[in-house]
C-alpha cells in the first residue's frame, strides 16, 4: 500500500469536514488531498519519481502536511528535517539521503548553501529566485487531481534522522507497512470524540509527530496545529478551542506545570496528555493532573519502531512509573547480553518485535546488523516486565553510570530531585573518577523564585538514597540542553564535565 491512501480514506469515509486549524486558516481534508494532489503534479514536473528522497525543512505549518502527502502520492520518500538543525547538520542529510528535492522557507534556505538541487519556498514572503521556486506560483500550475503511484509494503517511505547524540545523525529507514501498522494500532486505541479539537503541537519533522498525524487520516480527527511549543499559547489554545488532548514530551509539561500565568486559562475540556520520547518524571503527574484536569497517559518508542511500542491506556490500569504495554501486534521481551528472554521482574535491554520494525539504518549495513539481530530490535533502553505486561524503562544503556562496581540509573536519582520543592527540571551524567570509575553528577534547573545550594540538594537525595546513588556535585544552570523536540542532552552536559 502507500501511506498516501489514509488520507484519500479518510475523505471517503467521513466525508468533507474541517480538519485542521492554523493561525486563523481552516481546512478540510478534501482542501488538504487537492493541495497534496497539487504538490504530487509539481514533483513529477521537477523529475521525481518512484523512490527519489525529498527533504522537507520547514516548522510546523499546513504546507508541511501538504508536502509529505504530495511525496507519498508521487511515489517518492519523505525527508523530514527539524528546522532548528545546524546548516552542517543539514547538509549531512542532504548528502547522506541523496535528497533529490528541497521544500523549505526563506528565512532557512542560507542552510542549504551548497545545494545546487530544484528548491521549493513555502511562506508569505517566499518569491521565486534563479535557484527556488515560490510554493504558491509552484502549485498554481497544477491539477487538483492525482492517481497515487502505487508502493509496495516493503518500499521506503520516510527516512527519519536521529537526533545525532552519539555523532553524526543516522537515517532510520521506515517503511509504508511500517508506519501504516503502527498508526492503525496506535488508532484502535483511541477513545475521544472525533468531532472535538485536539492540539497538534510536536515538531511534524519528528516520529511522534508523524504517527499523530497518520493516525488522525485513520480516525478523521480534528488538529489546531500550532507552529511550535509555547506554554501562553498552548493553554489559550486549549482554552478557545476546548481542546480535548494534546501529545507532548515531558520537557513540555513540565513548563506548564510551572507556568506561572497557567492559572487564567481554563483546561476543564482536557481529557487525555499524552507523553513519549523521553521518561516522564512520576513526581510531576499529580501536581500536573490536579492543577490542568485530564490524564497524563505515559507511552514508549523510539524512531526505529515507527515509533510507539508501548502506551497506557486512557480509561485502563495506570502504574505509576510504566510505560504502559504493548500496543496491538507488537512483542517486548527483557534481553540478556546472549539475547536470551529474562524473567519476570529482571533488568535488561529492551527488545522490540512487530510490523513496525524499521527497514534498517539507511546506507548502514552493519549498524542495521547489530541493531536487528536473532529477531528483535535492541532499543539500547534497560527495562523491566512486571506480572501484566507493563513496561517500566529504566534508563538508556549508554546512561548507565558505574559507580566502585554499582550500577545507579540516573533516572532514579532524577525522580528523587523532582521531589524536591524548588526543583524544576533535573538530569544526572556520570563524570569521571579515578577512584571510582565514575561519580554521580546532576545539573539542575529551579523554579521561579525559588532558592536551593547545590549542598542542600545533595543532602535531599541522602535522606532518600542509598549512598553510592547520590551525587558527588549538584550544578544549579539556567537551562539545560535539549534537542528540536525538548529531549535533554546528556551528551552536551557531559562534555561540560571534561
Amino acid at each position: 500500500m502507500n501511506l498516501a491512501h489514509l488520507g484519500e480514506e479518510a475523505v471517503a469515509r467521513f466525508g468533507e469536514y474541517t480538519a485542521l486549524s492554523f493561525e486563523g486558516r481552516e481546512l478540510t481534508n478534501v482542501d488538504q488531498q487537492r493541495t497534496a494532489a497539487r504538490v504530487a503534479g509539481g514533483l513529477r514536473r521537477l523529475g521525481v519519481i518512484p523512490g527519489d528522497r525529498v527533504v522537507v525543512l520547514l516548522p510546523n505549518c499546513p504546507e508541511v502536511l501538504a508536502a509529505y502527502a504530495g511525496i507519498l502520492k508521487a511515489g517518492g520518500v519523505i525527508v523530514p528535517v527539524v528546522f532548528l538543525l545546524s546548516p552542517a547538520e543539514v547538509r549531512h542529510i542532504l548528502d547522506d539521503s541523496g535528497a533529490k528535492v528541497v521544500i523549505t522557507a526563506p528565512e532557512l534556505a542560507a542552510k542549504l548553501e551548497g545545494w545546487s538541487g530544484p528548491v521549493i519556498l513555502v511562506g508569505d514572503g517566499a518569491t521565486a529566485t534563479p535557484s527556488a521556486r515560490a510554493w504558491g506560483d509552484w502549485i498554481a500550475r497544477e491539477a487538483d487531481a492525482f492517481d497515487t503511484v502505487d508502493r509496495a509494503d516493503g518500499d521506503l517511505a520516510v527516512i527519519l534522522y536521529t537526533s545525532g547524540t552519539t555523532g553524526k545523525p543516522k537515517g532510520v529507514a521506515l517503511s509504508h507497512a511500517n508506519l501504516a501498522s503502527n498508526a492503525r494500532a496506535a488508532a484502535s486505541l483511541f477513545e475521544l470524540d472525533r468531532e472535538r479539537w485536539n492540539l497538534a503541537v510536536l515538531p511534524l519533522s519528528h516520529s511522534y509527530g508523524l504517527v499523530t498525524m497518520n493516525a488522525g487520516n485513520i480516525l478523521g480527527t480534528r488538529s489546531v496545529l500550532l507552529r511550535w511549543f509555547n506554554p501562553d499559547a498552548v493553554l489559550e489554545t486549549i482554552t478557545r478551542f476546548r481542546v480535548q488532548s494534546m501529545a507532548g514530551v515531558p520537557t513540555m509539561y513540565a513548563y506548564l506545570l510551572n507556568y506561572p500565568d497557567a492559572g487564567r486559562f481554563d483546561t476543564s475540556s482536557m481529557r487525555s496528555w499524552g507523553s513519549g520520547a523521553a521518561p516522564l518524571p512520576v513526581e510531576i503527574v499529580e501536581p500536573f493532573e490536579k492543577k490542568f484536569g485530564g490524564r497524563l497517559v505515559e507511552g514508549y518508542g523510539l524512531t526505529e519502531a515507527s515509533p510507539v511500542v508501548t502506551t497506557t491506556r486512557l480509561s485502563g490500569v495506570r502504574k505509576l512509573g510504566s510505560v504502559g504495554q504493548p500496543i496491538p501486534g507488537v512483542a517486548v521481551a527483557i534481553l540478556d547480553d546472549d539475547d536470551r528472554a529474562l524473567p519476570v521482574g529482571e533488568t535488561g535491554e529492551i527488545g522490540v518485535r512487530g510490523p513496525n520494525v524499521m527497514l534498517g539504518y539507511y546506507g548502514l549495513p552493519e549498524e542495521t546488523a547489530r541493531t536487528l539481530r536473532n529477531g528483535w530490535l535492541h532499543t539500547g533502553d534497560v527495562g523491566r516486565l512486571d506480572e501484566d505486561g507493563f513496561l517500566y524503562v529504566v534508563e538508556r544503556k549508554k546512561d548507565l553510570i558505574i559507580r566502585g562496581g554499582f550500577n545507579v540509573y540516573p533516572r532514579e536519582v532524577e525522580e528523587v530531585l523532582y521531589a524536591h520543592p524548588a526543583v524544576a527540571e533535573a538530569a544526572v551524567v556520570g563524570m569521571r573518577d579515578a577512584l571510582m570509575g565514575e561519580e554521580v553528577c546532576a545539573f539542575v534547573v529551579l523554579k521561579h523564585d525559588t532558592v536551593a545550594s547545590g549542598d542542600a540538594l545533595i543532602d535531599f537525595c541522602r535522606s532518600r538514597l542509598a549512598k553510592f546513588k547520590c551525587p558527588r556535585e549538584v550544578r544549579v544552570v539556567s537551562s539545560l540542553p535539549k534537542n528540536p523536540v525538548g529531549k535533554i542532552l546528556r551528551k552536551e552536559l557531559r562534555s561540560l564535565l571534561g
